[in-house]
Parts: structure tokens; C-alpha cells; sequence
């Protein structure tokens, strides 16, 4: 799934250890998160959320056909 984690991260000049640390995930699940590799669980989806204070829908594209 797209998503925009690395943008967000980058405009708060976060490492992805930084953003790791935030929601309580390891920096390699971040990495594999901004890749597009793995979807995170809906408890870490919604810590980022929060994090980033954006609905999960500006963070992940849902929408996208495989």
C-alpha cells in the first residue's frame, strides 16, 4: 500500500529510528513501511496518526489496486 510516511517524516526531520521510537516499532518496520512492504497493524496506523495529526486516510492510499 502507498502511503506517505517518509515525506511526513522527512518535513519533521525525524530519522526513521526517531519515528520508530515514536510509535513503539523497530526502525526496520518503519523502513519496510515506507517501501510499501508491510501494513501496519491498526494500533500502529493510528499511532501514526496521532503522531503526524492527520486522519489515516491522508497517511495511507486505501485505494490502490494491486
Amino acid at each position: 500500500m502507498k502511503n506517505k510516511i517518509r515525506d511526513l517524516r522527512a518535513e519533521k526531520s525525524w530519522t526513521q529510528e526517531d519515528l520508530a521510537k515514536a510509535v513503539g516499532v523497530s526502525r526496520q518496520t518503519i523502513n519496510a513501511i515506507e517501501k510499501g512492504k508491510f501494513d501496519p497493524s491498526l494500533p500502529t496506523a493510528f499511532r501514526l496518526s496521532k503522531l503526524f495529526q492527520k486522519p489515516i486516510e491522508d497517511l495511507f492510499d486505501f485505494n490502490e489496486e494491486s
